[in-house]
């Protein structure tokens, strides 16, 4: 005889809601002005079905990375066989986002929420540049022409890429096509 489940049950379907009414609430206000009374009444649950699950905004924003409802792709980059065709066309893609309002938006509060929660800015690496991400595709592509050689850096590759786009997207100074190109042969030679 099996004994009764102790403690909350977590339902799926409000999990997604909350999830989802947290990015949505994220693109459109900013980390800022997000609550976890706003997130609740988006999402139709109470804050302590939210609280139940996560400790605060921050930690729900993770989940979300890690579900891929913020990055839009989680940043994934096509695969041609060519990386460097590739990495252009996904570094302009990423550039284009981000001079957009709601692209800057998006940037601003994810660098708070980072600042404020250590997770945050681990996951947000991780979908970025990460393994499943920009540093594995990278990988990928090592020893085949015309890519990289064996043995290439690829995690130092992919945070160089990934800091100059930050860098450039915080200083509000676009990357142009010819500012990636340039980038590109820096860093891949």
């Amino acid at each position: 005889m099996a004994l009764p489940r102790s403690g909350p049950v977590r339902s799926e379907h409000a999990r997604r809601a909350i999830l989802q009414a947290t990015a949505t609430l994220l693109a459109e206000r900013g980390y800022d002005h997000l609550t976890i009374e706003g997130i609740a009444a988006a999402a139709g649950v109470g804050k302590q079905t939210i609280y139940r699950w996560w400790s605060s905004k921050g930690d729900i924003i993770a989940e979300c990375l890690l579900e891929g409802m913020v990055v839009p792709g989680r940043g994934e980059l096509p695969d041609t066989g060519d990386i460097r065709a590739d990495l252009t066309r996904w570094l302009r893609d990423l550039a284009d986002m981000l001079a957009r309002d709601e692209g800057e938006l998006l940037l601003r509060s994810l660098i708070a929420a980072a600042a404020e929660h250590v997770e945050v800015g681990r996951r947000l690496r991780d979908v970025l540049a990460g393994p499943e991400s920009l540093s594995g595709r990278l990988e990928r592509a090592t020893g085949t022409v015309p890519n990289l050689p064996r043995g290439a850096p690829v995690e130092e590759i992919a945070e160089a890429l990934i800091g100059a786009l930050l860098l450039r997207a915080l200083s509000r100074s676009p990357l142009q096509p010819a500012d990636i190109d340039r980038l590109l042969r820096a860093v891949l030679g």
